[in-house]
């Protein structure tokens, strides 16, 4: 008597293929969007602290500029001394912008494991195939 398994024909073992094609691609979808929150959820905390740093020294670096031009005015005129003051401003601003948009590039976004199973899977469908 020959096992159920061997009875099967080529359409119905390759709807099985498919089938399991199908729910493999439904869970690396799951896999890439569970990465992605994983990731998202490491930058809550320090990207909360770096913004209220950012807001703190904003605060303060806007006290420490005023203190500065009101230094500078009594050497030159107060327009002279906020000219001044706004012009070193400038220039550590395109400085920093360059620094950060160089940091930038260094990131990847790319959910790896996921690539790395889909190919896995691919190459599973095709063994099966053959």
């Amino acid at each position: 008597m020959a096992s159920p398994q061997l009875q099967r024909t080529f359409p119905e073992v390759l709807q099985d293929i498919i089938g399991n094609f199908e729910q493999i691609i439904r869970s690396e979808f799951r896999l890439a969007k569970t990465e992605l929150r994983e990731e998202a959820a490491k930058a809550v905390r320090p990207g909360t602290t770096a913004a209220l740093g950012l807001l703190i020294g904003l605060y303060g670096a806007a006290f420490l500029l005023l203190a500065a031009v009101y230094g500078l005015a009594t050497l030159m005129a107060t327009w002279l001394a906020a000219l001044f003051v706004g012009a070193i401003l400038a220039i550590i601003g395109l400085i920093l912008l360059a620094s950060g948009v160089a940091g930038l590039k260094h990131l990847d976004p790319t959910p790896d494991k996921t690539i790395r199973s889909l190919e896995e899977n691919a190459q599973w469908a095709k063994d099966q195939i053959k």
